[in-house]
């Protein structure tokens, strides 16, 4: 291990907060391309770049900056050679290549395909601050900076991409550049869009432009000249090629991720090269470009994680360039604005008011941003910037059934994105990857903070998870890597006052995710659990060399135990594997247990607090010395299911964490006794959508429709039913085709497409409940189609609170003629007026099952209200219509009381009286009022008690009867209790 390696081995655990924060240091300043967005300021620096770009040193002169001497002075190439150089560069070959490069690099992975047709990187993308640094600063400590003060820091030192290779202070031409950062900062994507400038003319610097996959040539060992490597990466380039070394060419190699090369830049480690004829191994071809040896000429732009930076001795790198993400918020809002407002990001199915909504979304998100909470810090790094955006696309966007993506596969593919095929340490013989160091370290840190509520982590915290188990140097030399590369990803320090010195995870979800992983994986093991399972593995495959053995012995020598033995020896690794299965059984059980929480009953469902999580809440700011609520980790039994999914389980196998099939199919098969079996009890509506969330998380349809089927109720009330949630409401029900006895979606902010996306699983309900969500006659429409449907099997439904209105009215009276199953029907409080009331009267003799119609609150008048009723006379099974706070005159009153049972077949409920007798449904009218009264009008309730209340003293005052006056005067008392809590506001 070097010695700069040992000097930070040994540094105080303060020193992982100095790291961490080293990135944003002097990075106020803000650079942004945006090339493809006409109006901004991006064109403008983009022309002063090309203007600065046409000044240059003369062809003769190659230099570099490092060690104690530079390169010497080549004469200038021939006339011949320019000619033929200008006919290479007039010919196809590079534009072929250029062609090529940018299809390419322009290639967007499919997690990119959510934000748009229109979505590409070389119209849309922001550049992430870029920092000129030096080796000294690399290996000297940053001082302790906090968030708000890096925010607060000024510009100083930032170059953007296409000035690297400017001259230096001494007034040198660069020729290598090392550009580093940490992991999620941007390096990649900005090798990316340096690739497709080049292709369309904004670099224009180089003429040719040659970028090496450092992973790819890692893979390789064996010798290969330059000539022939470039030309088996890009084959248009073979009549280029040729002139490389014989040329003036202003030729650029991009060799990304030097981390993944072992690179020996002794003489006694790789020899010197100066013949790109010459077959060596790839990492050979890297240090001698490197160099200068080998194509002195050519520029190089090398991109690494900090750790690698000391790989190439800084007398062969003439500028070290640091990428700091996005240290100012002005570039996080920039980011979002372009992401989340991509025309067709709402989706093909979306209304035109998605573009509001869009706007919408991206003001709340600005708003949290300038507040410095702890997403600021976050949105440092360009990653968790893409996470939060495709995050909210998800929450807000998703309309098909089933949805496309799962919260869990969000997650985990942000991790392939930023993780896929990486080792942690490439000189570590162990080749652990980077994910499964991290499920081990990182995931054992969370999985403790979520057992004890706890989201700061202290200094002592992050060395009782790391450093406890440190017993080899090459453990050692890991811890090392991870906190220059890694650490920063995971953690960042915490930004409320009090605690900034104490660590919290980037993204509080990413502490559930990474707990869930670290458990699923089985990391969480007793001592005996692990040496039992070295022991096991030990002697089963010492069992397999004695079977050999013992066979051949036996048919020499007659030695009956030594077959005793070999079983004796077979037994244990027997016996671990139904531990094993003990241990499987323990996960289903921390899941069932983590998701069923009763202390968790009562907050919003997961949906909702991530959306919070990202977006703030609004209203005013928490005192720093209120309590803080309790930390809530429902996530986490979540990502546990979701984590086992098929799809999911691939993509962790891809970043070398390996979840068998036989454990997953294990763990499903405890989980019935256990989540199946706490789910039957009732579970309040924000739990039974986390509930529905986990099952859909979890992608096991056999599992999700054996728990569907015991489902026989769901009550979602006052959950706010986004397009989401919609979405996988439908999807999970749509498991099976039982018949759902009741579904209470009252005050669920359902609207017309909600409806449609719920319609399968509507028309399988029997008992409807729709209250209070501002359903108009769009929305009528929907319920139409579904009441006329053959397959429904609704008998009540209840619309009350809705502004159906008159057009709405027309629809359902439509349903009322044709359906077969509906026996009630509530349109309390649904602004029908007569005109709706009278659309109902002419459709409902077409109707022979409905029982019970409610017509309260509609200010219907006597001529409504009387022709309604003399077509529930006729009507074979309508018994009961409501017809309470309708503006009825003294007049319908008396005909509406005239009415019988026994001789009209149907009774009309109006007032609390029955002529001098109290109506047995008084208690219920008083209740629908009671139970209505916080989205009714206050002064027309008034009213309308009051005319009530006349009623009651009218009717007693004409009675004799003693037990009907107390009836009366118990009624009188309900009634003015009800009108003085009223006047005092207290109802």
């Amino acid at each position: 291990m070097s010695r700069a390696m040992q000097c930070q081995s040994c540094l105080p655990w303060g020193s992982w907060m100095q790291r961490s924060l080293s990135g944003g240091r002097g990075t106020r300043g803000v650079h942004v391309l945006a090339a493809s967005v006409p109006g901004t300021a991006g064109s403008c620096f983009l022309r002063k770049i090309l203007r600065a770009s046409s000044i240059s040193l003369p062809r003769g002169y190659v230099g570099y900056q490092g060690g104690s001497g530079e390169n010497p002075v080549h004469p200038s190439s021939s006339r011949h050679s320019q000619s033929q150089l200008r006919n290479v560069a007039s010919s196809g070959a590079i534009k072929k290549h250029q062609k090529s490069l940018s299809a390419w690099f322009s290639h967007q992975p499919n997690e990119e395909r959510q934000f748009g047709p229109s979505f590409s990187l070389d119209a849309v993308h922001v550049d992430p601050v870029i920092r000129e640094s030096s080796l000294e600063e690399i290996l000297k400590p940053s001082p302790d900076l906090t968030i708000q003060e890096q925010l607060q820091q000024p510009c100083r030192q930032v170059i953007s991409l296409h000035n690297l290779f400017d001259v230096d202070a001494c007034g040198r031409q660069v020729k290598n550049v090392v550009l580093y950062g940490t992991v999620g900062t941007g390096k990649s994507t900005l090798i990316k869009k340096m690739v497709v400038d080049w292709c369309h003319g904004r670099l224009p610097r180089f003429e040719l432009v040659i970028p090496f996959s450092c992973e790819d040539l890692s893979h390789s060992h064996a010798p290969i000249s330059l000539r022939r490597l470039i030309t088996k990466k890009y084959q248009h380039l073979r009549d280029v090629v040729p002139v490389l070394g014989a040329s003036d060419l202003k030729v650029l190699f991009i060799l990304n991720g030097l981390e993944r090369l072992n690179l020996d830049f002794r003489l006694a480690g790789t020899e010197l090269c100066c013949d790109p004829n010459e077959p060596v191994p790839p990492s050979a071809i890297v240090v001698n470009l490197l160099r200068k040896y080998l194509l002195p000429e050519a520029s190089i732009i090398v991109t690494t994680r900090p750790s690698a930076v000391r790989r190439v001795p800084a007398k062969y790198v003439g500028r070290y360039a640091e990428i700091c993400g996005f240290s100012d918020t002005n570039l996080q809002k920039l980011y979002f604005q372009m992401r989340l407002s991509q025309p067709g990001c709402s989706g093909e199915g979306s209304r035109g008011g998605s573009s509001a909504e869009q706007e919408n979304l991206v003001e709340m998100l600005s708003r949290n941003l300038e507040r410095h909470n702890q997403i600021t810090a976050a949105c440092f790094l360009p990653s968790y910037c893409w996470l939060v955006c495709t995050t909210l696309h998800f929450l807000y966007f998703t309309r098909t059934v089933p949805p496309t993506q799962t919260l869990t596969g969000i997650y985990t593919s942000f991790l392939r994105l930023n993780f896929s095929g990486e080792v942690l340490d490439s000189t570590d013989p162990t080749n652990i990857s980077t994910m499964k160091y991290v499920a081990k370290t990182v995931g054992k840190l969370a999985y403790e903070g979520v057992m004890s509520r706890k989201t700061c982590f202290s200094e002592d915290d992050l060395q009782q998870c790391f450093e406890v188990e440190m017993k080899t140097e090459s453990e050692l030399n890991l811890l090392e890597v991870f906190r220059s590369d890694v650490f920063r990803f995971f953690l960042s320090p915490c930004v409320q006052p009090g605690k900034e010195h104490t660590f919290v995870f980037t993204i509080p979800a990413m502490q559930e995710y990474l707990a869930a992983l670290y458990v699923v994986l089985g990391e969480k093991k007793t001592l005996a659990q692990r040496v039992g399972k070295e022991l096991s593995e030990v002697i089963g495959r010492v069992s397999e060399d004695v079977a050999v053995v013992v066979n051949i012995i036996s048919k020499v020598l007659p030695l009956r135990f030594l077959p005793v033995l070999f079983n004796l020896l077979k037994i244990f690794p027997r016996y671990f594997s139904r531990l094993s299965g003990k241990e499987r059984d323990a996960i289903a059980h921390t899941m069932a247990e983590e998701l069923f929480k009763e202390e968790d009953y009562y907050n919003d469902d997961v949906l909702d607090q991530i959306n919070s999580s990202i977006l703030g809440v609004e209203g005013p700011m928490r005192h720093p010395d209120e309590a803080p609520d309790d930390e809530v980790f429902e996530l986490f039994p979540i990502f546990m299911g979701g984590i086992l999914s098929r799809r999911n389980r691939a993509i962790l196998e891809q970043l070398g964490c390996s979840i068998k099939n036989l454990a997953a199919f294990e763990i499903a098969k405890a989980m019935k006794k256990t989540v199946i079996r706490k789910s039957h009890k009732g579970l309040p509506p924000s739990e039974l959508m986390d509930y529905l969330f986990f099952l859909h998380e979890f992608q096991n349809e056999r599992f999700t429709a054996e728990a569907v089927r015991s489902l026989r109720a769901v009550n979602l009330a006052s959950v706010k039913m986004t397009p989401l949630k919609c979405s996988v409401l439908a999807s999970v029900m749509g498991t099976t085709c039982h018949e759902v006895e009741e579904l209470n979606l009252t005050s669920c902010n359902l609207d017309s497409s909600s409806l449609r996306t719920l319609f399968p699983v509507l028309l399988r309900c029997k008992a409807l409940h729709l209250q209070l969500n501002s359903l108009g006659s769009d929305a009528c429409q929907e319920i139409r189609d579904l009441l006329l449907h053959d397959k429904c099997v609704v008998s009540s439904l209840r619309l009350a609170n809705n502004p159906v209105g008159e057009q709405g009215a027309q629809f359902l009276a439509e349903a009322l003629a044709g359906n077969r199953s509906l026996t009630q029907l509530s349109l309390l409080h649904t602004a029908l007026g007569d005109r709706g009331a009278e659309a109902i009267a002419r459709h409902l003799a077409q109707n022979r099952h409905l029982r019970e119609l409610n017509l309260g609150y509609n200010s219907l008048t006597d001529a409504a209200a009387l022709r309604l009723v003399e077509v529930a006379k006729k009507h074979e099974a309508l018994d009961k219509v409501h017809l309470y706070f309708n503006d009825i005159s003294e007049d319908g009153k008396q005909a509406l009381h005239s009415l019988r049972m026994d001789r009209d077949g149907v009774r009309a409920l109006v007032f609390l009286t029955a002529g001098t007798d109290v109506s047995d449904y008084w208690s219920h009218i008083l209740s629908v009022v009671q139970r209505n009264l916080p989205f009714w009008d206050r002064d027309r309730v008034r009213q309308h008690l009051a005319l009530l209340l006349q009623d009651l003293e009218s009717s007693r005052s004409q009675t004799a009867n003693p037990w009907r006056k107390a009836k009366f005067l118990r009624v009188e008392s309900e009634v003015k209790k009800m009108l003085g809590k009223l006047q005092d506001g207290t109802l």
